[in-house]
């Protein structure tokens, strides 16, 4: 997910904090004392390190947060293995690439798979994405949410925007009704949904003609173009735009926690990758390979799953999400009606069962190319 400026902020902080720590390999002389995290926001609040760090006297606790999945990956290629105990990225980058790049390590099932029996039925099979190719558990997985796009629905019907779909922002009469909230990796995904394209496979030429196509569309009827959710809410609330292609429980949580039910996320009713329209982002804790690993990064993983931290990580400040521990009536009873309404609590089965499973853009390169080529008109 995006980060906010203060978020980005908060993170280079951490990040000055750990520098502060010296060399990678001198930094850690009582590693069990240690823990330091990389993550997205939520993990890095108070509300959650605060009562870690009170369960564990005299311990250093820290977290940086991330900018992007890669970028957080990148760190641990370029050897900070040595630095992070934990990576907190979305589910696809554990399985295909830092497990099988030896970056991060097996949890133990014994501590850790009871934890599936309470969560929602999408986690509880156990999720596969947890888990490696050779049956080992490789994260955990916390918050999640579908990501497609959001409206007004004083200016546009649930039911419509989910009978439409993507088609919703093709019609002639939106040109200048919308904003494209520029989160570039998910607009790539998203346009490719907009043009009946699959975004997980390789892209022919056809079908970049067909996402060129579709990109110039979207970027040429956008009234709006920010990389920030906070002024996107704002003039959808405001009636500047009906609608914003790109977002989800993840973007309209704020705003309607602050009691803009109107602003709602929008998951298609159907799509071009097996009848499905949305895409589902699910966060994966992991343990890093660190060679002097520290023992408070399996007890920090186990903390989250806790009731009360299971709340704070879902409504760190700024943004709100659903977590897959809500199976539990432990962890639901946390929350209550207007938090429940903020998620979208009453459709997101339903939303979820319409998505696809995020997965890295086969044709990246390539489609960015043209993408940034749209979006500079």
């Amino acid at each position: 997910m995006k980060l906010t400026r203060r978020q980005f902020s908060a993170g280079m902080a951490g990040a000055a904090g750990l520098a502060a720590l010296g060399p990678a390999g001198k930094a850690f002389a009582a590693r069990d004392d240690q823990l330091n995290i990389l993550c997205w926001e939520g993990y890095n609040s108070d509300d959650v390190l605060g009562p870690f760090r009170e369960a564990n006297p005299g311990a250093s606790v820290r977290a940086e947060s991330g900018t992007s999945d890669p970028d957080m990956i990148n760190k641990l290629r370029a050897g900070e293995v040595n630095v992070w105990d934990l990576i907190n990225v979305n589910q696809p980058w554990a399985r295909d690439q830092l497990y099988p790049e030896n970056l991060i390590k097996p949890l133990s099932k014994e501590r850790f798979m009871p934890y599936f029996d309470t969560m929602l039925p999408t986690f509880a099979e156990p999720y596969p994405l947890a888990f490696a190719d050779d049956g080992n558990l490789i994260g955990m997985p916390q918050r999640y949410g579908p990501f497609s796009f959001v409206v007004n629905t004083d200016k546009i019907s649930r039911e419509m925007a989910e009978d439409e779909g993507w088609n919703l922002f093709l019609d002639a009469g939106m040109n200048d009704r919308y904003g494209v909230l520029t989160y570039d990796n998910w607009n790539i995904m998203h346009l490719c949904l907009t043009a009946g394209l699959d975004p997980f496979r390789e892209m022919d030429d056809a079908g970049k003609a067909q996402f060129r196509e579709a990109a110039d569309k979207i970027f040429g009827g956008a009234k709006l173009l920010t990389d920030d959710l906070v002024a996107m809410n704002t003039a959808l609330i405001n009636g500047e735009i009906d609608a914003y292609f790109t977002g989800g429980t993840y973007t309209a949580s704020p705003a309607r926690y602050d009691g803009a039910m109107n602003v709602r996320a929008i998951t298609p009713k159907s799509g071009p990758v097996d009848g499905k329209g949305g895409v589902v982002w699910i966060e994966l804790t992991s343990a890093v390979n660190n060679p002097d690993p520290s023992k408070l990064a399996e007890d920090f993983l186990e903390f989250v799953q806790k009731p009360e931290i299971c709340k704070a990580v879902a409504f760190a400040e700024g943004t709100y999400n659903p977590v897959s521990q809500m199976g539990s009536d432990a962890v639901m009873s946390q929350f209550d009606e207007e938090e429940l309404d903020a998620i979208q609590w009453d459709s997101l089965e339903e939303e979820m069962a319409r998505s696809l499973d995020y997965q890295v853009v086969a044709s990246y390169a390539d489609l960015n190319e043209i993408y940034n080529a749209a979006k500079r008109g």
